[in-house]
């Protein structure tokens, strides 16, 4: 059998007959099987979109020039009494406490949260009532935040080939689309995520895993720079190693850890907002079409260093929605979902500023005022209008140094509220998102016209734990801190590899 890459163009509605009609053309032979490597739509002409396609083919009529890569992570069987906490159950906690399972331990995942179907119940009656569950909502309960994400499954890193791969043999498994493999911005979409984390914990519990729903980590016991148990409100539970997959929103870990001694540094991170406009107008803009068969909706992604802080879109979901996302009440934070066929009227996407605290307040800012910072910052959206509707503005009215009075009917489940972003924002985010407003307005028509809603304040953590390449936190033999929540790594692909690489380094340490 050969094997042989080749790249074809096609067209945005193409069919599985014509790759095969395409391919037979180009290698003059018609016996052959081949899988797609990458699909990615190219629309730099508008008169000419298409999706570029790389493709392996196989044939035994086909002199190999080169071998496919089909390694896989390997994870050692292991003879080993230890025991597993992991904390947390989004990708992160849950990809390393899999790992660990697959090897032999006795792993335990514990949740503070309830099951993925009962977050989704707290959810609707949240957006229908304005009553938060401060243990089931966007951020807390099972699948962790990125449940609710769009399942965006795009990563730069290009050091964790085995471990993504790992991650979407799994989520496949659990019911995510095959696509996944190949498209060059995969997704998976909220709607599919719920039933993958459901599928995903039966398939670790039939493994031999145990899930504690429900269970908020409240001590961590330690001697000697080793964790030997922690203290859950359903009681004590022994340890041998804890790894904790907590994400970037529970403020409450970040100060427990500072109190047994785990270190932070403050870091640079991005707040902004969430901009929404008409989906159609945005396919229109970069298509120059409304629709396009083959292609649910148009993307956009841009960069401004007009002001004094870099500006970029970030999560942008097209077909998509703006959610109301806090974990606590009396703070106001917005995010960003999309269902899989991202069919929803609405296009919106974060726009963040880069924002280093150190250079905004000229000193060294300890970890702890700058998770302090966040939290009041996220108060202060709260109170400007008492409650979680979202101060709003429109585009063009912000550039302008207006307000708006009113709006159009908009994805967000409460009420848009007229707001002066310039009285919300630190001067510099406010007038760095107001210069690149200009810019973007000419690369995409019609841009000025978006309503720009709300605080996007969970791009990434504003501290980064002091811990070595895989996790292990500094001062301790047994403790790792993996995913957003260290610091090291944002979305669901990085957060997955890094608890991987911690579950592995367990296991290679006990061998």
């Amino acid at each position: 059998m050969g094997y042989k890459q080749i790249e074809i163009n096609l067209p945005t509605d193409y069919t599985e007959e014509s790759i095969k009609k395409k391919l037979s053309k180009k290698l003059r032979i018609n016996d052959f099987e081949y899988s797609i490597d990458k699909k990615s739509l190219d629309a730099r002409k508008k008169n000419q979109i298409h999706w570029k396609l790389r493709i392996t083919v196989s044939s035994k009529e086909i002199k190999t020039d080169f071998e496919p890569d089909t390694r896989i992570l390997n994870i050692p069987k292991i003879n080993s009494n230890a025991k597993i906490i992991v904390v947390g159950s989004g990708p992160s906690g849950f990809f390393s406490a899999l790992v660990m399972l697959r090897a032999g331990f006795d792993v335990t995942i514990i949740e503070q949260g309830p099951d993925v179907f009962e977050r989704v119940k707290a959810i609707k009656i949240f957006e229908k009532t304005g009553e938060l569950n401060e243990k089931a909502n966007y951020a807390y309960g099972e699948g962790g935040a990125g449940t609710f994400s769009d399942g965006k499954l795009t990563s730069r890193t290009k050091s964790i080939v085995l471990e993504r791969r790992f991650m979407f043999d799994e989520y496949i498994k659990a019911g995510a689309p095959e696509e996944i493999r190949y498209l060059s911005k995969p997704h998976i979409g909220s709607n599919i995520l719920v039933k993958t984390a459901r599928n995903l914990r039966k398939m670790f519990i039939d493994e031999g895993g145990k899930y504690k729903f429900e269970t908020e980590l409240l001590n961590i016991y330690h001697k000697d720079g080793r964790v030997n148990a922690i203290e859950t409100n359903i009681g004590k539970i022994d340890c041998d190693y804890l790894v904790l997959g907590t994400g970037h929103s529970n403020f409450a870990v970040f100060k427990l850890l500072q109190n047994i001694g785990v270190m932070f540094k403050t870091k640079p991170f991005a707040i902004g907002s969430r901009v929404e406009h008409i989906q159609s107008e945005i396919n229109q803009s970069q298509w120059k079409c409304s629709t396009l068969e083959g292609v649910k909706n148009a993307e956009y992604s841009l960069t401004s260093q007009a002001g004094s802080n870099s500006v970029f879109t970030f999560c942008m979901c097209p077909g998509g929605r703006i959610i109301s996302a806090p974990q606590k009440n009396g703070l106001n934070i917005v995010n960003g979902m999309s269902n899989y066929k991202r069919n929803s009227p609405y296009a919106n996407s974060a726009i963040v500023a880069a924002l280093d605290l150190n250079k905004e307040f000229g000193r060294e800012i300890e970890a702890s005022e700058a998770i302090d910072w966040l939290y009041n910052l996220e108060a202060k959206f709260y109170d400007y209008v008492g409650g979680f509707d979202a101060p709003a503005v429109r585009i063009k009215d912000l550039m302008e140094g207006n307000t708006t009075n009113n709006f159009p009917k908009s994805s967000y489940p409460f009420d848009l509220k007229t707001a002066d972003f310039g009285e919300l924002f630190p001067n510099s985010v406010y007038g760095s998102m107001k210069k690149s407003f200009k810019e973007f307005s000419k690369k995409i028509k019609g841009f000025e016209e978006g309503i720009l809603m709300g605080l996007e304040s969970r791009t990434s953590s504003p501290i980064q734990a002091l811990r070595n390449k895989n996790g292990l936190c500094e001062k301790f033999d047994n403790l790792y801190l993996v995913g957003e929540g260290s610091g090291f790594s944002g979305g669901i692909v990085s957060s997955g590899a890094d608890g991987i690489k911690a579950g592995m380094e367990i296991i290679h340490n006990n061998q």
